[in-house]
């Protein structure tokens, strides 16, 4: 089975305050987006599009060259688009013509287990499309407007979706295609409900973080420290 990957990491990261992006911050002294390509090397995935800020393109050349780890990974580079669904649609059109199933992935999730993709990529194989969660541990509230509560939903139908997601690529292409330009949403399977297609959930990993703000950064170094990742 031919797979390949869309890691999206053209995001400005405003919320991190950084001078640099997001993905090229220093977590225990290497680059970001490092430690999550190196993820995938452990895995089945040998190719992948790397979807990057248009700026930063010259920057990652001799940046994933100069990892051992990535060796055997085959990537190419593609700019972003606007929003994330637009980078994740221009990382689409750069797959190989007989990929199979596609594993989109956010760069700014670094410790996400080889395991899990492997996981996440034989459930997309057999039902079509399969994400990454955890059951939520918190009380979730939906607030209306005025701050008010309008609904507790029951915790054990709640999941928490994560990244990786995969899909057959026929039907993520398919999702792409009929998504009206108007819609905005927030990961890539919701796309593939508005087709009328189940999803399928892949028990994750709590330390599956994603790097939005400071404190994530700090939280991350203190994982690898007590090593709680690798």
């Amino acid at each position: 089975m031919r797979v390949n990957a869309v890691i999206v990491a053209a995001g400005e990261g405003k919320r991190m305050g950084a001078a640099a992006r997001k993905p090229l911050l220093a977590l225990a002294g290497r680059p970001l987006i490092l430690h999550t390509l190196s993820r995938f090397a452990a895995s089945q995935v040998r190719r992948l599009v790397l979807v990057v800020a248009e700026s930063d393109i010259s920057t990652y050349p001799a940046l994933v060259q100069s990892d051992p780890n990535l060796s055997g990974l085959e990537f190419v580079l593609q700019a972003g688009g606007r929003r994330r669904q637009d980078s994740v649609r221009l990382g689409l059109s750069r797959l190989d013509p007989d990929c199979e199933v596609v594993v989109i992935h956010d760069g700014a999730r670094p410790f996400i287990a080889p395991e899990i993709i492997e996981r996440c990529v034989e459930a997309a194989s057999r039902e079509g499309a399969a994400v990454v969660g955890v059951p939520v541990s918190d009380t979730i509230k939906i607030v209306l407007p005025s701050r008010h509560v309008q609904q507790t939903p029951a915790r054990d139908s709640l999941w928490e979706i994560q990244t990786p997601q995969a899909f057959r690529t026929e039907i993520i292409r398919e999702a792409f295609q009929q998504a009206p330009s108007d819609v905005e949403v927030t990961d890539d399977a919701t796309l593939v409900e508005r087709l009328g297609k189940r999803v399928w959930v892949v028990e994750g990993s709590r330390s599956n973080i994603k790097i939005t703000v400071p404190e994530d950064l700090v939280y991350a170094e203190a994982l690898l420290r007590a090593g709680l990742v690798s």
